[in-house]
């Protein structure tokens, strides 16, 4: 059976070190486990990689060890993903002020992961942006994306 192709953002590595929301924190954990043991086919993008860069030390040393610890695909951010990433804002799913979250949206959706991974409840993982970017990737030629939490993807597997 082939593995899941599975796009995680950075609201899902930096919940790897969110200890004032313990419950995300664990379902992370428990994910990263899985990331580690090779269940799944884990991708992010070069925006994923400069979020991190962008975060205060000692937090974005950490991060790098934990993601030295699986096995992950490094999506570039092609004329193709930005086309897709404008898309979104113009079908007015996201605004231009989440850009990063339309490029990571978009890379994902080019490469045609099963599903986008985030805790970022604001902008991603919420039904107007699950159908919209369903609707673009179906209009676009690309294969229908699920956009999940951490939590689902686990209870996926019980």
């Amino acid at each position: 059976m082939r593995k899941l192709k599975v796009y995680l953002d950075t609201s899902v590595i930096s919940h790897l070190l969110q200890e004032d929301v313990p419950e995300k924190m664990a379902d992370t954990r428990q994910l990263w486990e899985m990331f580690k043991a090779g269940k799944y086919d884990v991708y992010l993008s070069t925006v994923t990689l400069e979020e991190i860069a962008d975060c205060p030390e000692p937090n974005r040393s950490e991060l790098r060890k934990y993601l030295e610890q699986i096995k992950y695909t490094i999506l570039k951010i092609t004329d193709e993903v930005e086309a897709v990433a404008y898309k979104i804002v113009k079908m007015g799913v996201l605004t231009q002020k989440s850009y990063d979250d339309c490029q990571h949206i978009a890379a994902a959706v080019v490469e045609e992961c099963n599903c986008i991974v985030s805790w970022n409840f604001k902008h991603m993982v919420k039904i107007k942006t699950i159908n919209g970017v369903r609707a673009i990737a179906n209009l676009s030629g690309y294969k229908p994306i699920d956009i999940l939490s951490p939590t689902v993807l686990l209870e996926s597997e019980e």
